[in-house]
């Protein structure tokens, strides 16, 4: 074999080599997989943050409030890597004193979808009837959000699952809100106060916006990552779950931790993780 064949040879093995992880980043894009930029919020600077997503083959996330930027600079870096907020994590005292100033700054970075993502305690209902007040305020400033081209959802914790004559909190909450109110369901957080995360998911059927995915580690462990694991390698039954979120009409599946040590091998575990078991129709 000559040199310039030893070279074209050499040069086609690496071009194989390389083509399983091509494929796998090009397929995590077509996929409904986003980041939840809390995940990253110990990165030094946005514009890292938004690298290691985009070097994960991932091309969209959920912002958190205004990311510390302008929209402008926001849609700027967004656009550099190639990537598109999906949704974005208001505060409830945000929406309730200036829903019009959050709706223009989501419009402005080209996202759509308000996600209210924790309630301060003092914000909590206590009883039934405070999780159905909370409800028909949700309601009403989803209508407020719809009547702009927006759409709200509720995040949820594990604080919302005090059952009240057979239903938790949050059912209650969403059953007073209306059909405007979806949901995004952080799996890890159900299966901490004591559910089935596939059993709620067909519970809140036709309504879940989305999925926080991720995952518990086992009883005792990553106690330094307050107990939670990348997707796929907790204690999570994701071949219930994932069918269970098809049924249920997820759109979208965020990865998130709430405290990894290494934010960007979570990101990449995940999305590898959705990209191999996510239903081969859940396309964007």
């Amino acid at each position: 074999m000559t040199i310039t064949k030893t070279r074209r040879f050499a040069a086609m093995l690496l071009l194989c080599a390389a083509i399983p992880a091509f494929a796998k980043g090009a397929d995590a894009q077509r996929r409904p997989i986003a980041v939840q930029m809390y995940t990253l919020r110990n990165i030094a600077s946005l514009e890292d943050q938004l690298k290691i997503v985009h070097d994960a083959g991932v091309s969209a996330v959920e912002t958190v409030g205004t990311q510390n930027v302008s929209a402008q600079e926001l849609k700027r870096l967004l656009d550099k890597y190639g990537i598109k907020a999906i949704s974005t994590h208001a505060q409830l005292a945000d929406l309730r004193g200036d829903p019009d100033r959050v709706v223009a700054f989501n419009k402005a970075i080209g996202n759509s979808t308000i996600v209210v993502p924790y309630l301060q305690e003092e914000e909590r209902p206590t009883d039934a009837a405070g999780w159905i007040a909370l409800g028909k305020e949700l309601g009403q400033i989803s209508k407020k959000v719809q009547a702009q081209g927006m759409t709200l959802a509720y995040h949820n914790h594990d604080f919302e699952f005090t059952d009240f004559n057979g239903k938790t909190g949050l059912e209650v909450m969403f059953d007073a809100a209306g059909p405007g109110l979806e949901s995004e369901l952080d799996l890890a957080w159900v299966a901490r106060a004591g559910h089935d995360p596939a059993a709620f998911l067909g519970k809140l059927k036709g309504r879940v916006f989305a999925v926080h995915a991720k995952d518990n580690a086992p009883e005792g462990e990553s106690l330094d990552e307050q107990g939670f694991a990348a997707v796929g390698k907790g204690v999570l039954d994701w071949n219930a779950i994932l069918p269970a979120a098809a049924q249920a009409g997820v759109k979208w599946y965020i990865i998130e931790h709430d405290a990894p040590l290494d934010p960007a091998a979570v990101i990449k575990t995940g999305a590898a993780y959705l990209v191999e078991h996510l239903p081969a129709d859940a396309k964007r």
